[in-house]
């Protein structure tokens, strides 16, 4: 026989009852009202986004989180948490700074261009936003507005051999060959060891049907960082097209052991090999080529009125084929640049 509740405990039961049957078996999605601010998200929902479609984050995001996570590598949420980051700190110049960096890293040009010039619309000065925004416009092949941009950022710091690289590449995209030349040129004898600037100086002249003229600057290159499979593979360019084909091996092979994926190089060894080695035009001392080259710099530098880094360094042997930017053949050594 079953006993009554007391009126007290019924009450009770029929309360939880109700409650029950309010809930879902589904979890939780966003919602909010017209007008909210801040959307109300279960522990369980997908991960909510902002206006611009970011995705939200529970706690503020700091410059280093975002910074650290751009130095791993992981350049996707690093631009990620820039953008939360800067929603936070719209003033921030450096912020957009680092969007911009970590937009263009990850392969996203018009991101990294809109993030640099905000950074200049809130920081004239900035520097590193022009020097940068410089080069994102070189890669989207608007050399002459990268070109506006590297000239400013050099006047206010003449001696930056990144600006100086950068006006040598704006410059030979514009066909402008001889000043080109002569921005590697500066940038060297500010540094010596600038290996990027010998490396694009040699693309030069291998571009200009002047290899011979390159071996030096790719020797040197070489012979400061032997590890660097770009300068090695280019080093083997310029031996190729000069009649040393034996030489040109070695360099592919050098590369090649570097990174045993350098596509460029492995097709280079193959062409210098194929068929049986042909024999060297000539012996090649590339020690000697590059000790050559340091005393060419030091030449350039003499040259150079006292106190005047900017002044060119160009000479009266510098001699160009015409003003035009040469196209590589498909079927020839494909040299790369910084």
């Amino acid at each position: 026989m079953s006993r009554a509740l007391p009126a007290p405990l019924l009450a009770l039961v029929g309360f939880i009852a109700l409650a029950g049957c309010g809930r879902s078996d589904k979890p939780d999605t966003q919602s909010a009202s017209a007008g909210a601010s801040t959307p109300v998200v279960s522990a369980v929902s997908s991960t909510p986004t902002d206006s611009s479609g970011v995705a939200a984050e529970a706690e503020p995001v700091t410059y280093e989180r975002a910074e650290s996570t751009m130095s791993s590598g992981d350049y996707s949420e690093a631009t990620r948490l820039f953008s939360l980051y800067i929603e936070s700190n719209p003033e921030n110049a450096w912020g957009h700074y680092m969007l911009g960096i970590a937009a263009w890293k990850n392969g996203d040009h018009d991101r990294a261009l809109s993030a640099f010039d905000r950074s200049l619309e809130l920081d004239a000065s900035h520097r590193k936003s022009m020097f940068n925004s410089g080069r994102v416009l070189l890669e989207m092949g608007r050399a002459q507005e990268a070109l506006e941009r590297i000239e400013k950022a050099l006047a206010q710091e003449p001696t930056s051999n990144e600006g100086l690289r950068l006006l040598g590449r704006a410059r030979y995209q514009l066909g402008k060959v001889d000043d080109a030349i002569d921005a590697y040129r500066r940038a060297l004898v500010i540094d010596e060891s600038d290996v990027w600037s010998m490396n694009n100086l040699g693309l030069i002249y291998i571009d200009q049907d002047r290899s011979e003229e390159a071996l030096g600057p790719l020797a040197r290159a070489v012979q400061l960082k032997s590890n660097a499979p770009v300068f090695q593979n280019n080093l083997g360019v310029a031996l190729e097209r000069s009649g040393h084909p034996v030489a040109a091996a070695k360099a592919y092979e050098a590369a090649i052991a570097v990174d045993s994926t350098y596509k460029k190089a492995a097709v280079g060894l193959a062409r210098v090999t194929g068929g049986g080695q042909q024999p060297e035009s000539e012996p090649v001392d590339l020690s000697t080529l590059a000790q050559q080259f340091l005393s060419e710099i030091e030449d350039w530098r003499e040259s150079v009125p006292d106190g005047d880094s900017t002044a060119s360094v160009s000479d009266s042997a510098v001699s160009v084929n015409d003003s035009t930017v040469p196209m590589i053949d498909s079927t020839t050594p494909s040299p790369e640049e910084e």
